[in-house]
């Protein structure tokens, strides 16, 4: 049902429907939520084609594009590999084992890391040389890390509550994987709001979470701010989770009238209840200098522009200013090859609200910005002022700037990066980190040093931070720190299979080059290009055996599987 002319009346009897299921939910034992995921999984698959090809033709190219695998990456693959990892953890709860391996849990330099991905045999085969870590809070001890892990199936459930999922526009699985979050993490059952840019996506939506509907532990609403308004505010709404801006988040909590600022500046919300959010900001990727082949300039631009141009840019994650070495002479190296990539893609254009402004505010900055491919691809190769609208504010398109900081080493280079992504770019979500094995095997402390101190809830180091959103096991969220009157990027996680708490950040890892040119640099692993790669010529068809195998792994699907990925 259309809610655009506010239907409080409809509004209401959703939100009651839905409290009466809430104690049900919460006393549905672990097996029953097992069986429910196995459930759902093949619904994921046979809607597959459909959920991509809806989101393919939105974003105004064909279903069978290059582009749409990203709408199988962002849409059935993210939901069916978060669903899948879910499993993982409540099979073994189920098992009568601890969630988390112990053997995961790791205390060295006086902080805690547990090591969540790879978390399977078949994570090791299909992302070999992808690992990731999260780093809990300081003070956070290994046992603590352990025991605390997943308490809403170790005897510390929350009470049963209703969480109103305030739907993304851009990226399919984002609502669907924050329901998949509430219902499973927190054990709560779920209104979601669509968003109206990808309202489309409502029917899919509701017949993967076929028996959740049924049950009356899911509802999806249609509408706009109007509609998300009323139902954060209702009495009956314990919880609110939103995917957005931060103008969406005050204009929530604060209002939007006169009165707004004040009350923010008071701390006098208007609704204060839990709320969780992932907001964006301006993601940096950083290149650390070192002795890079021609090879590797080119994989690492493939690498950077995926980073940027992943869904024409409309990413809360996306990079946006490329951090560079002032005196490194492969600087302008990188850059060409960046050009090449950017000039060699097909053309598509930013779909998404208000983009064709938000670049046009760029070029009113930077009249000198070079367009490329189809001319919509804007890059601002030096930008020199930290005042500048790149710099300040999050644009949501694909136009990428060049910061260039002093240092020739790769220590004074890094603490110019660090201090500069911390203290000057807006936002805590994520940030990649591009380092050559020689120069980190050579500069291990200062890499270390910068890994550290990077105030990010997702750090990819050789991998974009973007991919932290699509493994089920990486938490998903801001660094710790932002509150209700400066939210920034956000407060709390989401996805997180391992249901970790005190968490501070993910670091994500990847081979710096891809099979078999790790044997050269000294970062060997079995994984070829990576099928996310906008670069990649078999993603499309790599994605949807993916998604299958992720759904349903099997030896006999593994032959096709790898021969596609390697033909990328």
């Amino acid at each position: 049902m259309n809610t655009s002319a506010l239907d409080t009346s409809f509004l209401d009897r959703t939100v009651t429907e839905v409290r009466r299921t809430a104690e049900s939910w919460s006393a549905t034992p672990p097996t029953e939520r097992i069986a429910l995921l196995e459930r759902l999984l093949p619904r994921v698959v046979s809607s597959a084609p459909e959920l991509a090809a809806a989101g393919a033709r939105a974003k105004g190219y064909a279903p069978e594009s290059p582009w749409a695998a990203e709408d199988w990456i962002g849409g059935p693959w993210a939901l069916a590999q978060n669903a899948a990892a879910y499993l993982h953890v409540l099979r073994r709860i189920a098992a009568g084992k601890e969630p988390v391996d112990a053997e995961a849990v790791h205390e060295e330099r006086g902080r805690t890391w547990v090591g969540v991905f790879p978390a399977t045999g078949w994570d090791r085969l299909l992302l070999n040389g992808f690992t990731a870590q999260v780093w809990m809070r300081p003070g956070t001890s290994a046992e603590q890390a352990r025991s605390r892990a997943a308490g809403e199936y170790r005897g510390r459930p929350g009470p049963p509550a209703v969480a109103l999922v305030l739907g993304a526009g851009n990226v399919a699985a984002i609502t669907a994987l924050d329901i998949l979050h509430k219902l499973f993490a927190e054990g709560q059952v779920v209104i979601a709001k669509m968003n109206p840019v990808n309202a489309y996506l409502r029917p899919h939506f509701e017949y993967i979470f076929a028996e959740f509907v049924e049950r009356g532990w899911v509802r999806f609403v249609d509408g706009g701010a109007a509609e998300g308004g009323h139902l954060a505010a209702h009495e009956d709404v314990d919880a609110i989770h939103v995917t957005g801006s931060d103008r969406t988040h005050d204009a929530i909590v604060w209002g939007t009238d006169e009165d707004a600022e004040q009350r923010r500046r008071d701390d006098r919300p208007l609704l204060d209840k839990p709320f969780s959010s992932e907001l964006g900001g301006v993601s940096p990727c950083i290149v650390a200098p070192g002795p890079w082949s021609d090879a590797d300039f080119r994989f690492q631009a493939e690498h950077i522009v995926t980073s940027k141009m992943n869904n024409s840019g409309h990413n809360c994650i996306a990079s946006q200013i490329l951090v560079l070495p002032r005196d490194w002479d492969g600087t302008e190296r990188l850059l060409d090859e960046i050009r090449r990539v950017l000039r060699e893609l097909p053309p598509r254009t930013d779909y998404y609200p208000g983009a064709a402004g938000r670049l046009a505010s760029v070029l009113a900055a930077h009249p000198e910005a070079e367009a490329h491919g189809d001319g919509c691809r804007l890059l601002v190769p030096d930008i020199t002022d930290h005042d500048d609208v790149l710099v300040t504010d999050e644009v949501f398109g694909s136009v990428l700037g060049v910061v260039r900081l002093p240092g020739r080493a790769p220590a004074e280079f890094l603490r110019h990066a660090v201090d500069f992504a911390n203290n000057t770019l807006p936002g805590t979500l994520g940030a990649t980190l591009v380092v050559h094995p020689r120069t980190e095997k050579a500069h291990r402390d200062a890499v270390r040093t910068a890994i550290a101190d990077l105030r990010y809830g997702t750090l990819g180091v050789n991998c974009w931070s973007g991919v932290g959103f699509l493994l089920g096991f990486t938490p998903w969220g801001a660094y710790p720190g932002h509150t209700r009157q400066d939210i920034g990027s956000g407060i709390g996680f989401v996805h997180n299979a391992f249901m970790l708490k005190d968490i501070e950040k993910t670091v994500l890892r990847a081979p710096f080059t891809p099979a078999p040119r790790g044997l050269v640099t000294g970062d060997p692993s079995l994984s070829p290009r990576p099928p996310y790669f906008v670069t990649n010529r078999t993603a499309l068809t790599t994605v949807e055996r993916v998604t299958r195998f992720t759904a349903a792994p099997s030896l006999t699907k593994l032959p096709a599987l790898f021969a596609s990925a390697l033909r990328g």
